[in-house]
């Protein structure tokens, strides 16, 4: 049997999770003093069962926790906007993330966290190193990032709708191949993380271009474009290329461990112990 891990976009799962328990107790959109304890321990108990039922549910192997780093990633350093204006994790969550993790690892479930990287850099090399040895990853997640890895051997979750948001699920809601998101949020931008696309350029249009040309490479090498849409590429020149580097995933991060670290406590198979091979590079 195949190995299958599955990755959990932590603070993806437990803000979404905090976010429910603080709501009944908000007033004025603020959290009394008194009651942040409570809330708090609610998240972590309910954090808790729902690790609990990705395991029941997804049957892994193996599994990880993937964490944000504490320290503002590479790409605040390529463009100081990146991200501006969103809510920042309220202190005394942020502050129990650490009890999290622990709770997580009495579930035989480790966290990892970077230095320098985002969790979306880490998952995505995390995937993309055991796809390659033609195992499965399952990304339990909301964030739209992770739609580009799509593939035979990686899968992505939606666990508070108990969905895959797999390829019939893009094609419904952005009319694009996975493979082709890249290309298409570089066109659009990205206004969750505040990333500026091509000025002019909306959803429609970009679907459009994707659709009759397969590429952005090739629709910037068009020359039968209309003249309008030309322009607000020449125009983009300098924007695509950033924008597009904020975009992609990195997949090439060293990451110091085996496989068989973040095994779930069952005996492997056979093939499985083929795969546990070292991630370090």
């Amino acid at each position: 049997m195949p190995a299958h891990l599955v990755l959990i976009d932590a603070l993806n799962l437990i803000r979404r999770i905090y976010a429910v328990q603080e709501r009944p107790f908000l007033l004025n959109h603020e959290l009394a003093e008194n009651t942040k304890k409570q809330v708090v321990h609610n998240t972590k108990q309910a954090c808790l069962q729902a690790l609990s039922n990705i395991i029941d549910i997804h049957q892994p192997s193996h599994a990880l926790a993937v964490f944000d780093s504490q320290q503002p990633c590479w790409r605040y350093q390529l463009y100081p906007d990146y991200k501006k204006g969103r809510k920042k994790m309220p202190e005394h969550l942020a502050q129990a993330l650490n009890e999290i993790q622990d709770s997580f690892m009495n579930l035989g479930v480790d966290s990892l966290e970077s230095e320098q990287d985002e969790a979306d850099d880490l998952i995505a090399t995390l995937s993309v190193k055991v796809a390659l040895r033609a195992q499965y990853t399952t990304i339990i997640s909301t964030d739209k990032c992770f739609l580009s890895l799509l593939s035979e051997h990686i899968k992505v979750y939606d666990y508070f709708n108990r969905r895959y948001l797999d390829a019939d699920y893009v094609q419904q809601k952005f009319q694009v191949n996975a493979s082709q998101l890249l290309d298409f949020w570089t066109m659009v931008g990205d206004t969750t993380n505040k990333i500026p696309g091509v000025a002019g350029i909306g959803q429609i249009t970009a679907a459009e271009l994707l659709k009759e040309h397969g590429s952005l490479g090739a629709i910037l090498a068009c020359d039968s474009l209309k003249a309008s849409v030309k322009t607000k590429f020449e125009q983009a020149n300098e924007q695509i290329e950033l924008t597009r580097q904020l975009l992609t995933l990195k997949q090439d991060i060293p990451l110091g461990f085996n496989l068989k670290d973040i095994r779930l406590a069952q005996e492997p198979a056979a093939s499985e112990m083929e795969v546990e091979q070292s991630l370090e590079h």
